[in-house]
């Protein structure tokens, strides 16, 4: 299953640099709104606790009022659901409340976190241990087999 995803940053850097700095390995998860409503984040895992904060998911988004980007707590990620349309050949969610996304075969999905609004089949699926899984029984996904795309980018597994 190829995933579609639409990094606010260039993902490679903000893995090497907190790979680095934090001397565990760092992973991109996925974009999306975690609290406040139309701020994506672009979400990164940790498979340890970070040491002073806790937390072993973080979000990076740009703040449009103080002009810079902003790092946040997104351990909230574990508890949301993802609705995912089918192009035809990739998935697709909607990162954000109001990001609406429409594609050739008909299929569109809406919504963010805040709801699902679909023309066809939706999948649901959840973030558990820096990964998605289906979330239910009617999502009928090997957890584990899931590839990340990334305009311009290459695919992992």
């Amino acid at each position: 299953m190829i995933i579609n995803h639409e990094p606010l940053f260039d993902r490679n850097k903000i893995i090497e640099h907190y790979t680095e700095q934090d001397g565990v390995p760092v992973t991109y998860v996925c974009t999306s709104d975690l609290r406040a409503s139309d701020v994506p984040c672009d979400i990164f895992y940790r498979p340890t606790p970070h040491p002073e904060f806790g937390n072993r998911y973080f979000g990076l988004y740009y703040d449009h009022v103080r002009e810079h980007m902003m790092i946040t707590n997104a351990d909230l990620v574990e508890e949301l659901e993802f609705g995912m349309v089918n192009d035809g050949s990739v998935w697709h969610y909607s990162q954000s409340h109001h990001d609406y996304k429409r594609f050739p075969n008909g299929a569109m999905i809406d919504g963010g976190r805040v709801y699902v609004r679909s023309s066809s089949d939706v999948i649901v699926m959840r973030v558990v241990d820096g990964k998605f899984s289906a979330a239910n029984t009617q999502s009928l996904i090997k957890q584990g087999d899931i590839e990340y795309v990334y305009p311009g980018g290459d695919c992992q597994v």
